[in-house]
């Protein structure tokens, strides 16, 4: 399923591994121009650098989507962020890569939907460091607000990347009806 023409070449997969991460972090850097304030939740973005994750999970699998995740939060928190943005990324990432993963192996969602689950897990995850490091439970008051804003947000990251999967040939909005 990966339109590499043979697996085993390395040289291949570190190339789109590093243009993929490449993309996602100049999305990411445009986005920390942005100046909004979502749903006047601190920390709330769209998400756009979440768009090359989605599309690396279609086009070609988890591993290579929790790579690209990984990388992308090291190299944009080490240049605009510090070590919280870091473990914050890092936590929301891959609570979300795991969640869209499975949640696309069952078939029963499309692109969008499965983005907008990823959204809210995504939040899920940097809301449990959150919570740990400040040892407050208060912040769990924040999760109704979390839940729309990682739903909204993801289902725009999910069209967006929906289409864009289907105009380089992946499986966006053909799969499972969008």
């Amino acid at each position: 399923m990966m339109p590499l023409q043979n697996n085993r070449d390395v040289t291949h997969k570190i190339a789109y591994i590093s243009v993929m991460t490449a993309l996602a972090a100049v999305t990411g850097y445009l986005e920390q121009l942005i100046p909004v304030n979502f749903f006047g939740i601190p920390g709330v973005k769209l998400g756009l650098a979440n768009i090359v994750s989605l599309i690396a999970l279609y086009i070609f699998d988890a591993g290579y989507a929790f790579i690209i995740m990984l990388l992308r939060v090291i190299l944009i928190g080490a240049m605009f962020g510090n070590m919280y943005a870091i473990l914050f990324g890092l936590a929301g990432g891959t609570l979300s890569i795991l969640v869209m993963t499975a949640l696309k192996r069952t078939g029963l969602f499309g692109i969008a939907g499965i983005s907008a689950a990823g959204g809210v897990c995504h939040n899920l995850g940097q809301l449990m460091i959150a919570v740990f490091t400040l040892d407050s439970l208060n912040l769990i008051y924040y999760v109704p607000l979390l839940a729309v804003s990682g739903t909204v947000c993801g289902l725009v990251t999910g069209i967006t990347a929906g289409v864009v999967c289907d105009r380089i040939g992946g499986t966006g909005f053909n799969e499972s009806g969008g």
